[in-house]
């Protein structure tokens, strides 16, 4: 059966399936949780890979801020220190591409993990913040530590965040403080939603990359990654 997936969808699964980014085995998350897939965006890092990644992130902004209800509208993208500047500036560079009239003049700026001393100082590149919308780009939410990070440097600026952008959406629950991971629990991007009350869009859900790899992946991979996500859907 073909996928449902739409073509853009299925071009950047397949670039991450083709070149390891995405694959299947056994792996220790940092949570401990023994994962049957692994994805690194990391690894998009030749020029290919690269266009694969920012061509997807166009893609998916561009839908968020073309349909539904209440279509995003925002001034600036930016992409925390450091996984976040590539994707942010190649991003920024696709959307221009996929439609001039509307992003042709869409801004990137990204922060220093350290405040520049001479210069012309800041801990800001790129786009001032003050007064603008601002788009957060960035690979993965694990805890969240790094984007309330970064939404607290855009607020410091004077911007306002107004969502978020990521590679992928494990779906996942936070584990349980008492280690009971049969307990409902929010994942990590739901927690986000709730506490700053933005959207949070992904280009490619855990339900994505089970639909998208049929007749790709091994269905023991498949049933593996059926089962995990069942176990550890999180309540969001």
């Amino acid at each position: 059966m073909a996928s449902q997936l739409p073509p853009w969808k299925q071009d950047f699964l397949r670039a991450a399936i083709d070149n390891g980014i995405l694959k299947f085995g056994q792996f220790e998350l940092k949570s401990k949780r023994i994962s049957p897939y692994f994805f690194n965006a990391g690894d998009f890092y030749r020029a290919d890979l690269l266009r694969a990644i920012s061509l997807a992130y166009a893609h998916t902004i561009r839908d968020a801020a073309t349909t539904g209800p209440n279509p995003l509208d925002f001034d600036i993208v930016f992409g925390p220190a450091y996984k976040g500047i590539p994707l942010a500036t190649s991003a920024v560079d696709k959307l221009a591409e996929l439609d001039p009239a509307r992003f042709g003049t869409i801004s990137y700026s990204f922060d220093r993990k350290e405040a520049k001393d001479h210069g012309e100082g800041g801990t800001i590149v790129g786009a001032p913040l003050k007064g603008k919308r601002v788009l957060i780009v960035d690979d993965v939410i694990t805890a969240g530590t790094a984007k309330r990070e970064a939404i607290a440097k855009i607020r410091a600026q004077g911007g306002e965040v107004v969502a978020i952008v990521v590679a992928l959406d494990r779906m996942e629950k936070l584990p349980s403080p008492d280690g009971d991971d049969s307990k409902p629990m929010p994942s990590a991007l739901g927690e986000i939603r709730r506490e700053y009350g933005i959207p949070i869009y992904a280009i490619l859900t855990l339900d994505d990359i089970i639909e998208g790899v049929r007749g790709i992946a091994s269905e023991e991979d498949i049933r593996k990654t059926e089962d995990y996500r069942v176990k550890y859907r999180a309540s969001d």
